[in-house]
């Protein structure tokens, strides 16, 4: 399990990825790779490799009809191409984040889209991990890890939303 209070320093090879050159002119600028990797090393228990896709709606909804029968756009989708073994230690997946989907819910929820990405790509880390929230306890699990994480990073709870100001 992940030590919140430590930073490791596993060996991490990320690739970050635009479905469109919108996006990309849009939001390259506020990922530098260097902070993109600080994100993902906060959550890792091994050494990883990660593709970080940033897509819009259309292909989101696409992919989470196809892989997961919903008929919706999402925030975040995880591929896990192999978790770790003895024989391959490295964690690898694809992550594919909905930028319009985020930008809806950091409105809704009044927080900084950069940082609603922040806590999506730790969440996808940990999912890629084998962590999940398919029930209560898996649930409490993954989001105080998540907490912990943020909280290092200097980012508020995720799960505790704003009061809202008429």
């Amino acid at each position: 399990m992940i030590n919140p209070l430590s930073v490791p320093n596993y060996p991490l090879e990320i690739t970050l990825q635009f479905s469109s050159p919108t996006l990309q002119k849009r939001w390259e600028p506020k990922l530098p790779i260097r902070r993109v990797k600080k994100w993902v090393q906060s959550s890792l228990e091994g050494p990883a490799e990660f593709t970080l896709l940033f897509v819009g709606n259309a292909q989101s909804k696409k992919l989470n009809q196809t892989y997961r029968n919903q008929d919706h756009a999402t925030n975040v989708l995880t591929f896990s191409l192999d978790l770790p073994s003895s024989k391959n230690p490295k964690t690898c997946a694809d992550l594919i984040f909905c930028i319009p989907v985020i930008n809806q819910e950091a409105r809704a929820q009044k927080k900084d889209p950069i940082k609603h990405l922040t806590h999506l790509i730790i969440h996808g880390v940990l999912h890629a991990q084998g962590y999940d929230h398919e029930n209560t306890k898996q649930a409490k699990v993954m989001e105080n890890l998540e907490i912990a994480i943020l909280k290092k990073l200097g980012i508020e709870n995720p799960y505790v939303i704003p009061n809202r100001v008429s």
